[in-house]
This record gives structure tokens, sequence and C-alpha cells, in this order.
């Protein structure tokens, strides 16, 4: 079956930022997010789940474990278990983004205090 936004199981998180599971099982999950401008994720890290962020528009900030790396439209970057990490967007407009995670994260994020 094709999927798309349109079509994609729907949540909200944070500041008014939207998921959409466009892959959703144990093994694997993709989910395409959009951030409004100033807005961001609490740094956390996940047990198990490798992920791969990848900026679809505008540009986006991720730290991991301490340093800041700015992901413009069409760029992206891994994150290991194990390793904090927190998404921000420090621009004035939105950002969409991919983020894919292997297994999935579900249960797995462990917030950094």
């Amino acid at each position: 079956m094709k999927i798309s936004k349109q079509n994609a199981e729907h949540y909200t998180w944070g500041d008014l930022c939207d998921g959409w599971h466009l892959v959703k099982n144990n093994n694997l999950s993709v989910i395409h997010e959009r951030m409004p401008a100033n807005t961001a994720e609490v740094k956390h890290y996940h047990q198990q789940a490798r992920q791969f962020f990848f900026v679809l528009s505008g540009t986006a900030t991720l730290e991991i474990a301490g340093t800041e790396i700015v992901l413009n439209s069409q760029e992206g970057i891994e994150v290991h278990p194990l390793v904090p990490h927190q998404m921000f967007n420090t621009s004035g407009a939105e950002v969409e983004f991919l983020v894919i995670s292997t297994p999935s994260s579900k249960g797995d994020r462990i917030v950094v205090e």
C-alpha cells in the first residue's frame, strides 16, 4: 500500500510538532516529522535503536554527544545507540525530516536530565 503524510498515522509531540508513521513495526520505524520554527525535542538516547535523521526541507540542528551539527535540506546523519542527542529548530521556518530507526525506538527512549 502506498503511504504518505495524508494517510499515515499522525501524532503530535513537544511544542506543536507533528509526526507521521510511514513504517511502524518492531524491526523498523520510519517517521516523517515536522518542527515549527524555534522548537526543540528533549535530550535523550536509545538503548538499542540506531537512528538516521534526514532533513527533507529547512535547516535543523542536531546535538549529538554535546556537539551541534547543522543539517540543511537533503543532508542526514546517523546516531548510534546509547549516544545522547537532541533535535532543535532554531531557524525562523519549519523543518521537515525523516527519522529512521532500527529496531523501532518505541519504548527505548531514555530522557537525559
